[in-house]
């Protein structure tokens, strides 16, 4: 496994003969493992599997929720950052044939959002849903990492804290959003009510 994080590190999505090859063991001991490249790199990087990143007994407030999400995603970034570099770079190439199988460019973060979030899901239309989904994955991650440290010059530290914070803004500005829409919901109807009993 050590030896497929290397490999993903240099921009190579290996078969199982690459990862023994680099691991300096026989094929055959591989194959006992890893019958295929796809358990391969799921055993390098499990999070690629995981529907859920809360664990069995996940908050109810949202907010906690989407907090303990990103703080998850973070670590998984820093501690994968090499082979995500790797592969945000790979995903830039505009030949397809050079970007080959960009195995951990098909992140879950949205799905892994979509999840935190599930406690507002019926709070708001679900196209309002979407988008404030969206708009969280794409203030986290590789991709935000990379700009924050190499253009913004932030440690990865505040990195990680700028993340915590945008997304829970997000939230929060969402949230307030639709409290507004329910206010304005709940005047509306009782104009109606009042102007219904006095006609």
């Amino acid at each position: 496994m050590a030896a497929t994080r290397a490999l993903l590190a240099r921009g190579i999505t290996p078969t199982v003969e690459q990862s023994a090859d680099e691991a300096a063991i026989s094929r055959t001991t591989a194959y006992r493992y890893f019958p295929n490249q796809r358990a391969l790199i799921v055993a390098a990087h499990p999070e690629l599997e995981a529907d859920s990143l809360l664990g069995p007994d996940p908050p109810a407030d949202p907010a906690t929720r989407l907090d303990a999400v990103v703080r998850a995603i973070s670590r998984l970034t820093l501690d994968g950052e090499a082979q995500l570099r790797s592969m945000l770079r790979l995903s830039l190439d505009p030949d397809p044939a050079r970007r080959g199988d960009l195995v951990l460019r098909r992140g879950r973060r949205i799905g892994w959002v979509e999840d935190a979030l599930a406690p507002v899901h019926d709070r708001m239309s679900p196209a309002r849903f979407r988008s404030l989904s969206r708009a969280i994955a794409a203030v986290i991650g590789i991709d935000v990492l990379v700009w924050l440290v190499d253009v913004a010059r932030m440690s990865r530290r505040q990195a990680v804290e700028l993340m915590r914070w945008s997304a829970l803004a997000l939230l929060r500005a969402a949230l307030a959003d639709e409290r507004r829409v329910d206010a304005g919901r709940s005047t509306t109807s009782g104009r109606r009510k009042r102007n219904a009993s006095t006609s």
